[in-house]
């Protein structure tokens, strides 16, 4: 039975997601043992049967949501910046805590919680998408184009903040991209790299003299110094990590056969890259990235194939967006940053992140389905 005929957009991309998915559910059975062991009394098949249903859910969601016309995300994107921004205010005061940081929400009625960022990430990258497609005629206008951009951007962004430094930095660079990539003037864009940088400055000098002031400075400022100092005892997690990538060898141990997954704290999440390479080897990791590359050039494709300024935007938006979180997560593993918090799109076990990125990926594909629509339809004009 040839499945893809049932599907549409690009096949490429729903061959990546697939074989993304699959890997997931397996080393996310392999990497919970200790989790199960702890929580659930052995019982990691508690575990699998949640992350299948989780994993399949967001499968079935991108189905639906690649069903979406994406023009309808212009709208969208609207409605979902009025919410997000209340919501994140309210998470910050109000929101489930771990580790000092509110970045969650719990879902009334369910164990399920979601992170705001997740929401207002998809709600702030659509709706820049929307402005710079609407505001081209006038793109080079500091006025008319680069503030009403700019301002919801750095609202976001300093939301997200204060909980999730890493994601509120990628968003931003996400935006940044999709600006450069809008036509926004050169001078603007500098001006406003420059003061992403002077922030950042302020910020690490803050954070170094006066950790307590800021809710999660004492935690940013360990991080940086742990892997500055490159001490084996404050660093633990990136030790562990690199113990399984450097035992995994080439062809790695084998399915199951992790035992850093009994030490890596967020073996199942944040360092499942590493577990992966233990029990599938350097071959899998080479793989893994070779997979995010493949989507990462499939998502330019569709952008450039779309005759939309929005879809363009929109389709480049998110998968820089995915790719960058995966390659900052895989460098994380590897030692090459700091510990960030940000789990492998598609891989890392997860609850509403796994549906956020199912909806990110089906926009990509609404915009894909489109423009073959679009193709097929002048064909046949053409041949008439």
């Amino acid at each position: 039975m040839n499945l893809f005929k049932y599907i549409k957009g690009d096949k490429v991309i729903w061959t990546v997601v697939l074989l993304l998915s699959l890997l997931s559910i397996l080393v996310v059975y392999s990497s919970v043992v200790a989790l199960a062991y702890r929580y659930k009394g052995g019982d990691t098949g508690s575990y699998l049967v949640k992350h299948i249903f989780i994993v399949g859910s967001g499968i079935f969601l991108m189905y639906l949501i690649h069903k979406v016309k994406y023009s309808y995300f212009s709208r969208i994107s609207q409605i979902a910046m009025l919410i997000s921004i209340p919501l994140l205010i309210y998470t910050l005061a109000r929101g489930v805590s771990a580790g000092e940081a509110s970045r969650w929400l719990a879902i009334p009625g369910t164990s399920l919680t979601f992170q705001t960022s997740d929401f207002a990430k998809l709600a702030l990258i659509s709706f820049v998408a929307r402005m710079l497609s609407l505001k081209q005629d006038v793109i080079k206008d500091f006025k008319q184009a680069f503030l009403p951009i700019v301002i919801p951007v750095g609202i976001v962004c300093a939301l997200i903040l204060p909980a999730n430094f890493s994601t509120a930095a990628l968003l931003f660079l996400t935006c940044l991209v999709l600006m450069f990539i809008g036509r926004m003037n050169t001078k603007h864009l500098l001006m406003l790299i420059g003061s992403g940088i002077v922030f950042g400055a302020l910020l690490i000098l803050l954070i170094f003299n006066f950790p307590k002031i800021i809710k999660r400075g004492e935690t940013w400022k360990a991080r940086i110094e742990n892997f500055k100092s490159g001490d084996s005892e404050s660093n633990f997690q990136a030790e562990q990590a690199k113990i399984a990538i450097a035992t995994g060898g080439i062809v790695g141990k084998g399915p199951g056969n992790s035992m850093q997954r009994n030490f890596l704290p967020q073996a199942s999440s944040d360092f499942i890259f590493a577990i992966v390479i233990e029990e599938w080897g350097l071959i899998s990791a080479i793989i893994i990235v070779f997979l995010y590359v493949v989507l990462l050039f499939r998502g330019i494709r569709i952008a450039n194939k779309s005759e939309k300024t929005f879809g363009s935007l929109l389709a480049v938006g998110l998968t820089f967006s995915l790719v960058f979180q995966a390659m900052i997560n895989m460098a994380v593993a590897v030692n090459l940053f700091p510990v960030t918090g940000q789990p492998l799109p598609l891989v890392s076990m997860g609850g509403t992140s796994i549906w956020f990125t199912s909806i990110a990926i089906g926009i990509i594909l609404s915009v894909s389905r489109e423009t073959e629509t679009d193709k097929e339809v002048k064909e046949k004009v053409e041949t008439a």
